[in-house]
């Protein structure tokens, strides 16, 4: 499952989400249109995977250490508020209350595509942040630059 692009949608009154058509037929094919939506606790937005996608990361989160702190905080965060859902025939999801709490989603809910997942911004907060990347990607020293200045070129490396 590979996503990218970004796509604003409506929640509506039930907090359902309809998934684009681009990736709501992907995720048909991948995993039977099951999906997997948890917080993403560096930013207030959630993520969302393919079922297929999530269950590597869940089995690699539930076989470390509770008894490392550290560790039972990626459990606690990714696991512990992880929600199961299932694209009804409309192609819509139901995002928990309190997920939709979390990342502060109101009616417009911008997706943004990351490969493996997606990201899912309340739409002013992902224009902020999105405003935010510019930014520091014109910023010389930034982390982002530097990463930015790093990849110039590799499109002509052979792979």
């Amino acid at each position: 499952m590979f996503f990218q692009g970004n796509n604003t949608v409506n929640l509506d009154a039930k907090g359902r989400l309809a998934v684009p058509v681009k990736h709501r037929e992907r995720l048909a094919e991948s995993s039977g249109s099951r999906v997997v939506v948890t917080i993403n606790p560096r930013a207030r937005c959630l993520w969302l995977f393919a079922e297929n996608d999530w269950e590597g990361m869940a089995l690699a989160l539930g076989r470390m250490t509770s008894l490392d702190r550290t560790k039972r905080a990626l459990q606690q965060l990714l696991l512990g508020h992880a929600a199961d859902a299932e694209l009804d025939a409309q192609g819509r999801i139901l995002l928990p209350a309190d997920l939709r709490a979390y990342a502060g989603l109101n009616k417009r809910v911008t997706l943004v595509g990351l490969g493996s997942k997606c990201e899912l911004w309340d739409a002013d907060a992902w224009t902020h942040n999105f405003d935010d990347l510019v930014d520091q990607a014109n910023t010389t020293d930034s982390h982002l630059s530097v990463q930015l200045d790093e990849m110039d070129g590799m499109e002509d490396m052979p792979l």
